[in-house]
């Protein structure tokens, strides 16, 4: 039998915003209900290319596949004009082990799926009124997530901070584009916005936490590593509410697992993302609330099989 492999072009035209929102949405709460298999992810280090590679897999009970996925992050492409993130995914029947298909998305999946996850969480947690946002980094992960985020509540502006002045401008330039008002800003402005989202690969955090404003909440995205840390420690023990999109995974190498380390919360002081994507709990104004997101291969298992039967659908 032929194996199939589907290229990066036809996966975008199959995996709509919408079809990836609710698929996302759907295999974080049936995560958090227990219903998934997820084994640790497998992490690979290249320090002198400055890249990462994780390879995760997941399952959903009685999903018909499975997968296993390879997901790369080389942060120095950019310079050669190479693309920051690249992968594959293979789809697997869950019934015979036979593979189904091979998705050649070039690590599209992975990218959206993490976009669509920080925004569904950032909308449900963050106060209903909320509009000033502001992004950490200047990557492809940070334009998503606010345009992303700004497909389900209105967004009035966008602070920007990152590293490279240059980066900041341009992704200042492309949200204009976009019809989004943004600018450039300092750490300190950005960490009192309403909501804050941050998406580097820091070693060490990106903001102070007396920074952050009563009443905000912060969406981690980027440390998916023991070695990064994005969110200080001392924010988690300002939280109310602390959500995890797997409880493990963050606290082995998430920002809720430094701050479980630094002793400013407890090992059980967090609640599973999917429960507030369920039903999205009634929060104080005032109150600070934090999610810290490392990607779970079962949400890859399922927007896999979503767009593989889609692209099915279209070719038949």
């Amino acid at each position: 039998m032929t194996l199939t492999v589907h290229e990066a072009a036809a996966i975008e035209q199959a995996a709509t915003p919408q079809l990836v929102l609710d698929t996302v949405r759907d295999a974080l709460i049936a995560h958090a209900h227990g219903r998934t298999t997820v084994p640790p992810p497998l992490h690979l280090q290249f320090p002198d290319a400055d890249g990462d590679c994780h390879v995760k897999a997941g399952w959903i009970a009685d999903a018909p596949d499975f997968i296993v996925k390879i997901a790369t992050g080389f942060y120095r492409n950019p310079a050669q004009g190479l693309p920051a993130n690249h992968g594959l995914v293979c789809v697997t029947d869950a019934r015979t082990g036979q593979v189904r298909a091979v998705l050649d998305d070039r690590g599209l999946l992975t990218t959206w799926r993490t976009a669509a996850a920080g925004a569904l969480v950032t909308h449900a947690m963050a106060r209903p009124g909320a509009s000033l946002l502001a992004v950490f980094g200047t990557g492809e992960q940070a334009r998503l997530q606010v345009e992303w985020l700004a497909k389900l509540r209105r967004i009035s502006t966008v602070l920007v901070h990152g590293r490279s002045r240059d980066g900041v401008r341009k992704l200042c330039e492309k949200f204009a584009a976009s019809g989004l008002r943004a600018r450039p800003t300092r750490a300190e402005e950005a960490a009192g916005a309403d909501m804050v989202v941050t998406t580097t690969p820091a070693p060490a955090p990106v903001l102070y936490a007396a920074h952050v404003r009563d009443g905000a909440h912060v969406t981690g995205i980027g440390t998916d590593m023991p070695h990064k840390n994005e969110l200080p420690p001392a924010l988690f023990g300002r939280a109310a509410l602390i959500a995890t999109d797997d409880h493990d995974q963050c606290l082995h190498h998430g920002d809720f697992g430094h701050a479980v380390r630094a002793a400013t919360v407890t090992a059980t002081g967090d609640t599973p993302v999917g429960f507030l994507l369920e039903k999205p709990v009634e929060r104080p104004d005032d109150a600070v609330t934090v999610a810290d997101l490392t990607g779970v291969g079962a949400v890859d298992a399922a927007l896999a099989s979503a767009v593989l039967r889609e692209l099915t659908r279209r070719q038949s």
